[in-house]
């Protein structure tokens, strides 16, 4: 059972860990649920090729954007409200952009989707770290599963629901439906947040709030940022243009698809094992880099047999992107508070996310520009470079809040 902390009555076990899962299940189909009928929305709702662009770099803004914002809203409103609040945002305009007869609104509707996502991705960790101190491997590793699960589950799925309704519309509101039951459990988990006192009324010690940019100028929140940063490069990368790659290597639109079917799939057993064995060790440089290794060698597969080799290098480029659950882990479990782990979150996911926006971009471009796929992959292995070098400070025992303690701070400043 997790420990609670002193003077202060927690929810259900059961339920907080059910909340965490419902809403980790939310993680994805927003952002990656538009691809596999992108152009059947273009041709329904007129989108130029400039706003499909803009409509595919929306994840990685609204990730930016809204995601470090999180933890002083998380502050003020409660981080259980906000959660709640998030997954009614995905409601929302998961519901509302599945309705819109235009451009405009569908981006924005996905932009309010996108929101929620984001702050939901700052939140899980530190609501880890707040209900599960001493089992951050386990449930993270719960939570990333379930995150995986519904990945692949919306790559592969929402073309068939849109296939069985008749419209691109069915195929992207059926999410909506999986957010409104995640949000179930947040219900009762509210209040959560008129629990913050300790019974004298003082504020817990806890949480104290981090501020943000003493984080990002500590090593661990600088390895982080990178790490995060260049996991997600890849993986935006591989989930938007891999299908297309193996397209011109010679397999068919559907056998295309199953391969980046068969790469996300891989992230389920990997999210199931890797946080509980990265929560055993005191340091996780090796493991990590085990994993990133992964990624050199599928690339070069691509490189040398595209068609030939493809199975095998979905599988290894699959086996790189648990990198991902991995990240996530190394966030618990380099902090010692929720606080701690509330900042770090927002600092190397919001800052990670803005370093991985160039790349799929970087991708498109190097192919328009040489016709092949050749300069692309290249790309991408010069990405796996800063990556694995930040798995040595990420990687390595120690705390975030000891680095802090350890800073100048200018007077006045928390």
């Amino acid at each position: 059972m997790p420990s609670p902390r002193s003077g202060v009555r927690t929810a259900a076990p059961w339920l907080v860990l059910a909340g965490i899962v419902a809403a980790a299940v939310n993680l994805r189909p927003a952002a990656v649920s538009v691809g596999p009928v992108l152009a059947e929305v273009r041709e329904d709702l007129g989108l130029s090729g400039l706003v499909a662009g803009l409509l595919t770099s929306l994840p990685v803004i609204a990730f930016a954007a809204f995601g470090v914002a999180s933890p002083a809203a998380a502050r003020r409103f409660g981080v259980h409200r906000l959660t709640l609040v998030s997954l009614l945002m995905l409601v929302a305009g998961l519901t509302g952009r599945a309705l819109v007869d235009s451009a405009v609104p569908f981006l924005l509707l996905s932009l309010l989707a996108l929101a929620g996502m984001a702050s939901g991705n700052v939140l899980l960790p530190a609501l880890v770290k707040r209900h599960f101190p001493d089992r951050v491997g386990a449930v993270t590793a719960a939570y990333t599963t379930a995150l995986a699960v519904f990945l692949t589950a919306s790559l592969t799925l929402t073309v068939p629901i849109a296939d069985l309704g008749g419209s691109w519309r069915w195929g992207l509101g059926a999410w909506a439906v999986v957010a409104l039951l995640s949000a179930v459990p947040w219900l009762f988990l509210t209040g959560e947040d008129r629990q913050d006192a300790d019974d004298d009324g003082t504020p817990d010690p806890d949480e104290e709030p981090v501020a943000l940019w003493r984080v990002l100028r500590t090593p661990i929140g600088v390895a982080l940022t990178v790490m995060f940063g260049f996991q997600a490069l890849q993986a935006y990368a591989l989930f938007g243009w891999f299908p297309l790659l193996w397209r011109e290597a010679g397999y068919s639109p559907t056998a295309a698809g199953a391969l980046v079917g068969l790469l996300a799939a891989v992230s389920i057993p990997t999210s199931i094992w890797l946080p509980r064995a990265a929560a055993k060790r005191e340091s996780q440089v090796r493991l990590c880099l085990a994993v990133w290794a992964c990624y050199p060698v599928g690339y070069v597969m691509i490189l040398v047999a595209p068609y030939t080799l493809a199975v095998p290098a979905a599988l290894l480029l699959g086996l790189g992107a648990a990198l991902f659950p991995l990240v996530l882990v190394l966030i618990g479990l380099r902090s010692r508070t929720a606080a701690g782990t509330s900042g770090l979150s927002a600092v190397a996911q919001s800052g990670g996310y803005v370093l991985s926006a160039a790349g799929p971009l970087t991708v498109g471009a190097l192919h328009d520009g040489t016709g092949g796929w050749t300069l692309p992959v290249l790309f991408l292995i010069a990405c796996t470079l800063p990556l694995g070098a930040s798995t040595f400070v990420a990687g390595r025992p120690g705390h975030v809040e000891d680095a802090l303690s350890g800073q100048t701070q200018p007077a006045g400043s928390r």
